[in-house]
């Protein structure tokens, strides 16, 4: 039976016109209403100037001129770096009962949290990003992991945004090939088996 069920699934093919085809899953379409967590280890300067995204902190701060290194250099100095901000990750506040509590009666249906962005930081014991995952350092919680059973138990769909390069990779900037098959497909795989989300956001 799961023979022909895969069988009489759809094909697509790797083109706009197919996958655009596609339709959306009806929970989906139903659901009207769900909330985008960004949140990781951007969100300790949590800065940008407007029009910016704060999330794109340490990618801005590279440019020596720009109004993100100034901010940083008069905040922390010139010798702080990025990294240096994950003992300050320490998720001290984030309770994901409450916040799932507080998303089902504001009415949202599904939530997508952000598990990595460009910078690379993992929120969740990624086996690819040794200390550099909110397992390892900072504050050493699996925190997709909480937050999806939270939101689970609460009745809501969960969904995983996943950030698909990251800026300072040195596999992604040599060989993007390379950084496909042996870190972000492996990596992609073991976050979508890990939680089994209804969604997930690539980037």
């Amino acid at each position: 039976m799961a023979v022909l069920s895969a069988l009489a699934a759809p094909q697509y093919r790797a083109d706009w016109e197919s996958i655009n085809s596609r339709p959306n899953p009806q929970w989906f379409e139903d659901a009207k209403f769900g909330i985008f967590i960004t949140w990781g280890l951007s969100s300790v300067p949590a800065w940008a100037p407007k029009e910016r995204y704060s999330e794109w902190y340490w990618h801005d701060m590279q440019d020596k001129n720009g109004p993100a290194w100034k901010f940083h250099e008069s905040v922390y100095g010139a010798k702080f770096q990025y990294q240096d901000f994950v003992p300050m990750l320490t998720a001290e506040m984030c309770n994901p009962a409450e916040w799932a509590s507080l998303f089902r009666r504001a009415g949202a249906k599904y939530i997508i949290f952000v598990t990595k962005h460009h910078d690379g930081f993992c929120l969740w014991p990624d086996p690819y990003t040794w200390n550099w995952n909110s397992v390892d350092v900072g504050p050493h919680r699996d925190l997709t992991g909480e937050l999806a059973g939270a939101v689970r138990a609460e009745g809501l769909r969960v969904g995983l945004y996943y950030s698909l390069y990251e800026w300072f990779n040195p596999l992604y900037k040599s060989d993007v090939d390379r950084y496909v098959d042996q870190y972000m497909l492996p990596q992609l795989k073991g976050l979508v088996e890990a939680y089994k989300p209804d969604l997930v956001w690539p980037d």
